[in-house]
């Protein structure tokens, strides 16, 4: 089942059992799937956005959220974090596992290997290799910076 049928299958249980909070958050992930399909539509693409497509929409949701909880947090405007919170665990239910320190820091040395990467100029092409096999699974954000220490 692609991820689309997921979230789709997920939505209509949600409706049937009532569950406000839930629906919420996934007519939120539908409507950015559809935005996304819409935007590739219109650069000639015909249908729509494939699973690691999603996946990336669903990482950068989950970001979202974590940020805006931060800062709701920071303003004393707990209710509203706790929301935000609520929403990532309904987002997180659709992304795979992430990877643990020890399995991020070994798929970024298979990366490096793969590519035959030997300085700081290839940290491109490492970090091409990672996101086309990890999208999902570790947070890009930090792994730059794994990847400079490792190639510097």
């Amino acid at each position: 089942m692609s991820l689309r049928e997921e979230v789709n299958a997920a939505l209509k249980t949600a409706m049937r059992n009532k569950e406000a909070a839930r629906l919420s958050t996934l007519r939120l992930i539908n409507a950015a799937i559809k935005d996304k399909d819409i935007a590739a539509r219109g650069n000639g693409g015909d249908d729509g956005v494939g699973d690691d497509e999603i996946l990336g929409i669903l990482g950068k949701m989950v970001k979202q959220r974590q940020e805006s909880a931060r800062a709701y947090e920071e303003g004393g405007r707990l209710e509203l974090a706790e929301k935000e919170r609520g929403e990532i665990v309904v987002i997180e239910e659709f992304l795979p596992t992430q990877l643990n320190e020890d399995e991020a820091a070994a798929a970024i040395r298979a990366a490096i290997e793969s590519v035959g990467a030997s300085s700081i100029r290839d940290m491109g092409k490492v970090m091409g290799e990672l996101k086309s096999k990890y999208t999902g699974q570790m947070d890009f954000g930090s792994v730059g910076p794994k990847v400079k220490s490792m190639l510097g």
